[in-house]
């Protein structure tokens, strides 16, 4: 019996190692185990429980105001206890976050073969973000096998002279976890997404906001905010609906200059079944995230992304997503621009998502089994 160790931390983690978790439980011929770092830890067990997956292992790290160096070393020195009890044959870590870094470190010092899900991503500039690049590129060069969502990924990991037998193009997971909540989340007798029925206007256009990044801190959010602000005052036939990161860095301008707009409502970060709601039920989606990049496109919405570079470039190349950076005039020009021409909102609106179909655990499972 094969043993497998999956590693995750933040929310995002979670959503797109869910369905992978749950896909190898199927399977007799696995013993496969959980363990959260909870790098994130209110967040991250919101999706626990809606994908009702309970951790074997739970390192408990966050802490207030942790920093990168701590939450590295406490990463690596807690996971070794874990490696040497479980002892698994194949360790599976996701993306770019910290966890994943030093999870694949703490790994390849077990002896443990290293399977990074969402591999290949590269802006390769690794300031940009921070401190993501480098994380998975540090991931990349430590893993045994590299389950890249598309065939850009791949190539940026053949040109890093990655083995090609060691690589297989999947989709991207987080496309196996939305087409499978996308559904059930419409029929949810759920407390916020009840709250979400009553708080948005449904003769308005939703625009549904999303930010975090690092690199947007300080001067880039007081720009993003005062785009939401111009397009709010000029657009009454629309309603921004924006879930607020609790970081400090993100909290304090947008409340200071967002709060009191009359068709800007600001709550709290929301679970993942009322965000996947909210995602249905909006026009379009203006965000840093990575991973609303590749959800919104399967469900139909055109999405604005506030970052300057992209590890995702499949979607901008497809038309599916627009770089606007945290500049103002072009974070209002766009959105004006989805608002007023249909010919333009339905163009881009219908584009093929290229970040897959649904079946990317599968054809993991699969490449396991037959090693």
């Amino acid at each position: 019996m094969k043993k497998n160790l999956i590693i995750f931390g933040t929310r995002p983690e979670a959503i797109k190692m869910a369905p992978l978790v749950n896909e190898f439980k199927k399977y007799n011929e696995f013993e496969t185990k959980v363990c959260v770092t909870a790098q994130h830890r209110e967040m991250l067990d919101q999706v626990l429980d809606f994908f009702q997956i309970k951790p074997d292992f739970d390192l408990n790290l966050m802490k207030p105001d942790q920093n990168l160096h701590s939450l590295t070393a406490d990463i690596i020195n807690e996971l070794k206890n874990v490696l040497d009890q479980f002892k698994p044959d194949f360790v599976y870590v996701h993306g770019d976050t910290t966890t994943t870094m030093a999870a694949s470190i703490a790994s390849f010092y077990s002896g443990a073969k290293v399977c990074h899900v969402e591999a290949g991503l590269r802006t390769n500039d690794k300031r940009s973000p921070f401190p993501e690049e480098i994380n998975r590129q540090i991931a990349g060069r430590i893993c045994d096998y590299h389950f890249a969502p598309t065939i850009d990924s791949k190539n940026n990991l053949l040109q890093e002279n990655i083995d090609e037998k060691d690589i297989l193009v999947t989709g991207n997971t987080v496309i196996d976890a939305l087409l499978d909540s996308a559904n059930r989340v419409m029929d949810m007798q759920n407390e916020e997404i009840e709250l979400l029925k009553s708080l948005i206007n449904v003769n308005k256009k939703l625009i549904l906001v999303t930010g975090h990044r690092r690199e947007n801190h300080g001067q880039g959010f007081i720009n993003i905010c005062t785009a939401l602000k111009q397009i709010a005052i000029s657009n009454k036939d629309v309603e921004i609906i924006y879930p607020v990161h609790l970081n400090p860095n993100v909290k304090k301008p947008v409340y200071e200059l967002l709060s009191n707009i009359d068709n800007i409502k600001l709550i709290t970060p929301l679970p993942y079944p009322a965000f996947v709601w909210l995602m249905k039920k909006s026009y379009l989606i203006i965000t840093d995230s990575g991973g609303v990049q590749e959800e919104a496109p399967s469900l139909g919405k055109p999405v604005l992304v506030m970052r300057d570079t992209t590890e995702r470039p499949e979607a901008v190349e497809a038309g599916t997503v627009i770089l606007v950076g945290t500049n103002v005039e072009k974070i209002v020009l766009e959105t004006n621009k989805l608002l007023a021409d249909t010919e333009y909102y339905t163009a881009m609106s219908e584009l093929h998502n290229p970040y897959g179909d649904g079946k990317a655990c599968e054809r993991i499972i699969s490449f396991i089994k037959h090693l």
